[in-house]
């Protein structure tokens, strides 16, 4: 069986992207959690994960480190990780490609924490233009391939690659048109992704620089994780 190595679910979105893909397509995995440390997980997380980070992939003696390069060497063993037509699933991969090489602000400015509410102090440019790129892909797949999902009507790697985002959507309550908001808040109500929110919400783990990464960006209206 596959061996997963991820990382908080409070705050680790890599994580997420073959955790939920695996859920999502019934990919059968064990789940090795190790929590984030204070200072570099580096060394620790290099005994499992060549590059010293996760999410990792275990298939035995064969080791797949990477979100996209996990879910490419799933691809290559089971039906459905990326759409069966060509388009869709050409358009699918470039705009995972698109989330797993850019929305730098987006990243640095919302960083992920399930379980927390914020109200942003400001937007400034560099972050509307990612929320409007975001927008616009949404709304091209959703438009373009019918829906529900971003590449068509199964859940796909693609959406897998936003998931991270739909909880930042929630956390920061990003402003979003009217399909883009829908299509965040089906991937809220995934099985998968309740799944993870809840498990996500019961860690006793704190993390004091990602805490500090949410609070520094405006006001933390709620903490709804487990006290500890």
């Amino acid at each position: 069986m596959y061996r997963l190595f991820i990382a908080n679910k409070n705050y680790s979105s890599w994580s997420l992207r073959p955790w939920v893909l695996m859920r999502a397509l019934d990919i059968g995995f064990e789940e090795v959690m190790n929590p984030f440390v204070e200072g570099s997980n580096f060394e620790n997380f290099r005994h499992f994960s060549p590059s010293g980070r996760v999410p990792c992939l275990h298939d035995g003696a064969t080791v797949v480190w990477d979100s996209l390069a996990i879910a490419e060497y799933l691809a290559e063993r089971h039906d459905g990780v990326w759409p069966e037509d060509s388009a869709a699933r050409t358009w699918a991969r470039c705009a995972a490609c698109d989330m797993h090489s850019g929305f730098f602000a987006l990243r640095n400015a919302c960083s992920m924490s399930c379980g927390h509410r914020v109200k942003l102090a400001s937007v400034d440019a560099t972050l509307q233009a990612d929320i409007d790129r975001l927008d616009e892909l949404w709304s091209e797949g959703l438009g373009r391939f019918g829906g529900p999902w971003l590449a068509g009507q199964r859940f796909t790697a693609v959406d897998a690659f936003y998931a991270p985002v739909a909880f930042r959507a929630q956390t920061y309550d990003l402003s979003l048109s009217g399909p883009a908001r829908a299509y965040a808040d089906r991937l809220l109500a995934h099985p998968a992704m309740v799944e993870w929110y809840e498990a996500a919400l019961a860690e006793p783990w704190r993390d004091e620089g990602h805490d500090m990464e949410v609070s520094a960006v405006g006001t933390i209206l709620e903490d709804l994780r487990v006290r500890t």
